[in-house]
């Protein structure tokens, strides 16, 4: 968490704040690129799925495609759960990543004002 001391200097305060942002740039970024994934894999796990019961239908032959698709609707369900819980980290570092960029902008703030005050 950056300095937030009493004395710190604005110089430090606008370098800690920019870093906030930043950080909370890339973890909004990560959320958008996991919420993207976690859509695609829910997809992939509906289009798998759809695969397996056609090929529940098909001739004796289709038995190895059965037994593909239905482990790809197996490994698609998995990525999908995967692809949640990275969903749910990004989620938790953007928080996370926000809060410090509002405690920085906030204790840069307030040593501009020291700086002001003592102008």
């Amino acid at each position: 968490m950056p300095d937030e001391s009493p004395e710190q200097s604005t110089e430090s305060a606008l370098q800690n704040w920019r870093e906030a942002e930043r950080s909370a740039a890339v973890a909004r970024r990560g959320r958008v690129a996991a919420e993207a994934a976690a859509m695609a894999a829910e997809d992939a796990a509906v289009a798998a799925t759809a695969t397996a019961e056609a090929a529940k239908s098909a001739l004796n032959a289709m038995t190895l495609a059965e037994t593909s698709a239905q482990k790809t609707a197996e490994a698609a369900k998995l990525a999908a759960l995967s692809t949640r819980a990275d969903l749910a980290d990004a989620t938790s570092d953007e928080a996370i990543a926000e809060v410090e960029n509002e405690a920085a902008r906030q204790a840069y703030h307030a040593a501009t004002e020291r700086a002001t005050d003592r102008d």
